[in-house]
């Protein structure tokens, strides 16, 4: 498939919805124009398009924010490069692509140096480059793979939050909570430091209108799906 044939699958399915709630967030001079698409939806299109390095390559410099998703949803990770990432990760338009970018089982996580770029961008001056860190982070405490992390890997990551978290901007510390519900969810002994450090944040507000209920990962780290998993 061409851009101009994915631009144009993405013009049929554009929800006006959408578009007009696109152009009420967009308060902050975004150059970025989009066809109102859901995530979800997205992904639907991306499975139908298929895995297309050259093609996600080309897609990645539209003016629309769908297609960038698109992008990141057909990229192949064994010919993405950290050069290819370290250049993405400074054109997220502000952190607005970067749940995509690192998280939500991105195409990056999926590549063979992510622990490396992980570890990198954790540590950076850069808070969107921190950001897709611990999205990445994240993506790694969900894997079940022999090649994953160890425990004491994710115990150290456990410390890195607790002692930087009180510093962080709100995204910042909603990619943090994320990487700890997730690393406290991979077994009893990480679940039982990560909520030590989660009671300690307390509940993430994120939502200025107060329309959504705040991120609570110690909630989350003691429901009955938790104490089921590790027979608690």
């Amino acid at each position: 498939m061409k851009p101009k044939e994915v631009i144009a699958l993405l013009e049929a399915h554009k929800n006006e919805r959408g578009i007009a709630n696109w152009e009420k967030m967009n308060t902050n001079g975004q150059k970025l124009k989009s066809f109102g698409i859901g995530l979800t939806h997205l992904r639907k299109l991306a499975k139908q398009i298929g895995r297309d390095h050259d093609l996600a390559r080309e897609l990645w410099e539209s003016e629309y924010y769908d297609a960038k998703i698109i992008s990141l949803l057909i990229d192949e990770p064994k010919k993405i490069t950290p050069e290819q990432a370290e250049k993405q990760v400074e054109q997220l338009e502000g952190g607005y692509l970067a749940h995509v970018f690192s998280s939500c089982d991105a195409t990056l996580a999926k590549t063979s140096f992510t622990k490396e770029i992980a570890d990198k961008w954790m540590m950076s001056e850069d808070p969107v480059r921190r950001r897709c860190g611990f999205g990445l982070l994240y993506e790694m405490s969900k894997s079940k793979k022999r090649s994953a992390p160890d425990d004491e890997y994710f115990l150290a990551q456990i410390k890195h939050i607790e002692q930087s978290f009180d510093d962080e901007p709100i995204s910042l510390k909603m990619a943090m909570g994320g990487a700890l519900q997730g690393i406290g969810m991979r077994n009893l002994k990480l679940n039982k430091a990560a909520l030590k450090v989660a009671r300690k944040m307390g509940p993430i507000d994120f939502d200025e209108r107060g329309k959504c209920d705040p991120f609570n990962v110690a909630k989350n780290l003691t429901s009955d799906y938790a104490k089921k998993k590790f027979g608690i």
